[in-house]
Formats: structure tokens, sequence, C-alpha cells
């Protein structure tokens, strides 16, 4: 496509929904136009700056009509770290476009027919709701445009996020609305500590330096997990730790790792304790659940907790069924729902989410779950159905990705009367349920808010057998 093409500008664009990952869609001569930044309802001046054969890709230029479900952005690194890309529309707006989101999904992938969808749930903290955040140290942070005109020498060390598109920058972040302090002190600590030590931070490009990753876990009950990853072992590591313990008292966890891999991942390191306990604990409703530093638990736990009720409200539990809850994690869903059955059988992949389930069955006295550890598609079949019984309720929570075809096919042929399908992906849920439309119908679809001010949304799909 020549730069002709390229920088073209569309007058008077109107917005007219939005896409899944939060892009506004327009239409001009006919052809789908994706937007970033704006919101549906305004009109738009915009240039083009990529041209496929089927759509093209745009950015806003200027507002020339704001739209009427607009409102002011309240964080001030809006629109440049990438998180959060819809403060800019009032949440009642938020919760509608992620419930058309899940409709579109429903009809133009799965081609599926189904009840009205249900009012998307409203998160109960539209801020500070998260109880983990991610964040990465780097030699090479974002200058914004004044930054660069300015023509003063700029320090390069920063600790946030990545940039979108471009890899090697990190957004600088002083101040998240997503995670409750002390999160925003901690990292700033260790901000104001390295530079004044100036301590090494990573350069993403030579896979070097010393500071390199920050994990900040909060519970309910006030317990705090913080865990530094650093690209190599080093004098400053133990006074760093020290100074942060002294810093920050409230900190119930504090663990480092150790990586000189070339991606940031830790689940096959080992995670060394500098002080405190290796995992903090969180309540949901009357269940306690052990958090250890590579446990997946959901990252808004007051929402979950409505989600699981949701989830139990559909099972329709007697006390009396057999329930398979297929990519278990850390038995949260699972145990959620073994008080109002018989037995409960979680599956899951890794080996470390089922050991955290096992023991938050114990602490829990759970006796009625069984966990299995392996992949969904080559465990779930006849020699668990032998032990444990034909199940009268599944409940799946896949990945992004999806089920694996060949779980979708066991599922067939087991024929549970229920399945209901959790899902971060309406896409995959969507395509997934097509495959089974011919076995099952769909009963009620509920969309649930976890993330608040961004695209993404969780559903909750209930599918009965059709007689």
């Amino acid at each position: 496509m020549g730069r002709k093409v390229r920088n073209q500008i569309l007058t008077a664009v109107t917005i007219e929904s939005a896409a899944s990952d939060g892009k506004g869609v327009a239409r001009w001569n006919n052809q789908v136009v994706f937007v970033e930044g704006v919101a549906p309802g305004d009109v738009v001046d915009v240039r083009v700056i990529r041209k496929k054969r089927q759509y093209m890709e745009a950015i806003a230029e200027q507002v020339v009509q704001p739209s009427k479900i607009r409102t002011d952005p309240f964080c001030d690194h809006f629109g440049v770290c990438g998180g959060c890309k819809w403060q800019h529309l009032k949440y009642k707006n938020q919760l509608e476009l992620k419930r058309q989101l899940v409709v579109d999904s429903l009809q133009r992938i799965g081609g599926l027919t189904f009840p009205e969808v249900q009012q998307t749930l409203a998160s109960p903290q539209t801020q500070y709701h998260r109880n983990k955040l991610e964040f990465t140290f780097s030699n090479r942070r974002w200058l914004s445009h004044q930054e660069i005109s300015s023509g003063m020498e700029l320090g390069r060390n920063g600790v946030g996020f990545h940039k979108p598109r471009q890899f090697d920058k990190i957004v600088d972040v002083h101040h998240c609305y997503l995670q409750p302090d002390p999160s925003n002190q901690i990292r700033n600590s260790i901000r104001e500590y390295a530079l004044k030590h100036e301590l090494g931070f990573f350069d993403i490009r030579k896979k070097q330096g010393f500071l390199r990753n920050l994990i900040i876990r909060n519970t309910e009950k006030g317990e705090l997990m913080v865990i530094l990853q650093v690209g190599h072992d080093d004098p400053w590591l133990p006074r760093l730790m020290d100074h942060l313990q002294k810093q920050f008292p409230e900190i119930t966890s504090l663990q480092y790792v150790i990586n000189d891999k070339g991606n940031e991942t830790f689940f096959d390191l080992p995670v060394r304790l500098h002080s405190g306990s290796n995992f903090i604990t969180d309540n949901m409703g009357d269940l306690r659940f052990r958090i250890g530093p590579k446990s997946f638990y959901q990252t808004n736990g007051p929402q979950a907790h409505e989600m699981y009720k949701l989830v139990r409200e559909l099972a329709a539990l007697n006390g009396q069924q057999v329930i398979y809850d297929l990519y278990s994690g850390t038995g949260t869903i699972t145990l959620f729902l073994a008080s109002s059955a018989r037995q409960v059988v979680g599956i899951e992949l890794v080996p470390e989410a089922i050991e955290d389930a096992r023991i938050n069955a114990e602490i829990n006295q759970v006796g009625n779950a069984n966990f299995y550890t392996g992949d969904t598609k080559d465990i779930i079949g006849e020699t668990i159905i032998k032990r444990h019984g034909k199940p009268d309720v599944v409940v799946t929570d896949p990945p992004r990705s999806g089920m694996h075809r060949d779980v979708v096919e066991k599922l067939m042929d087991i024929n549970p009367e229920r399945i209901i399908y959790v899902s971060c992906n309406p896409a995959t849920q969507a395509r997934d349920i097509g495959l089974m439309a011919e076995h099952y119908e769909i009963r009620s679809v509920h969309p649930v808010d976890m993330f608040p001010h961004t695209p993404h949304v969780e559903c909750v799909i209930l599918l009965e057998l059709r007689k």
C-alpha cells in the first residue's frame, strides 16, 4: 500500500459499534474501518494507517462530534499504557457493549439460536478491583512527544506496562487505578531505591540486566504477596528485599525469582522466600483458599464470587449430582459446588494448581472432591466415569483458546444433562457451542464484567441436552 493511501484522511466518519478488541467500528464506501481511541456514536475525522482487502485500520485525528456515552478518563496514562481502553465510556454503556459483543459472537461465529442475552453483571468495584498486577522493569521506557521535543537529557529507566505494539518500550506508571494500595507505593519505592543506588533495569533487546519483573498480589483479608524477579543474583538483592520489608511491614509474603531466561515466565523456576509465608490466603464466601506464587486465582475476587454463585444456581444442584469441573485450576469452582453435590471431580493440566486444589479441599474440609492432573482431552473418558460415575453436570472454564475439539466430542459422547460453559473469550465459546448445537440447546446466557474499563467480558452459558 502506498503512502498516499496509508495516510488518507476520512472525514466525518460515524463510529457505529465496538469490536472485541475495543476499537470502534465504522464504514466507509461499504468497507469496514476499525478506529482506535473512539466511542460508539462519535463522529470523527480519521487517518488510515493500514489497508487490507476487506477492511482498513485508522486512528482518530479529530472528534467532530463526541458521543453521548463519553466521559472523562480518570487515569493520566489513559491511551498510552494500553490498559483500561474504555475509561472514556460511561460504565453503564460499557456493560451494554459487552453484552452486544456476546450476542455478536453467538450469532456470527456460532450461527446459534439462543434466548435473550441477560444484562451484563456489573462489577461491585470499577477501580482498584484487581488482586494481582504484574509490572516490567526496562531501561527503554517510552518517551512522550513532549519529552522528546524538550531537548532535555532524560532518564530511560522505568517500571510499568508494555507499550502496545512496541515490545521493547515500557510505560513508566506512577499511579495505577487497578489495584489498591500499597501497590503503587511498593512499585514507586522500588523505582526510587533502584535509581538512587544505580541498580540495572532489564534490557529486553539484549536480554540482560538486574531488575526484571514485579508481581503484587493482595487478598480481601489484607494479606500481601510481593514477588521480585531479577535477571541474575546480585549483592544488592538482599538489601533491596530488606528495604521493602522495612518500608512495608504489611507484606506477608516477600519472595524472589532469579530468571536468566529469554522471557519472564517463571513456572519452571524456583521461587525463593525472603521473609514471611510462602503463600497468602483469601476468603470467598465460606471457603478459604491458599494462593501461592504460581497459583491461578481470579483477579477480581468479589465479582468471581458473584459469578460462582451464578454457576451454582444454573447447575440446579440437589445434593445428588456428580459434577465434573474441566480446567479446574486451583479448584475454586469445584470446591464452591461441592457442598451441593454428591461428588465433584476437577481436571487440570498444571500440577501446581492441582496441588493447591487438594490443599484447599483439605483446608475447607471438603471430602467429596477429587482432582486429576493432565490434559482434559486425555483424562475425560471411560476410566474416570467408571471410577466416579457419569457426570450429571459439567462445568468447563477453558483458557482463551477454548476447548480442544477432542474434548468437545467426548462431552457429546458422555452427554451430561447440563453443561455450564464459562469463558473469557466469547468467540471461542461460540465456536465450541456451535459444534455441540446438534446435541445441546442454549438455555441462558449471562455476560459478567470481570474487567471494568476494558473490552474483555466473561460469559456463563447454560446448555441442556436436547430431548
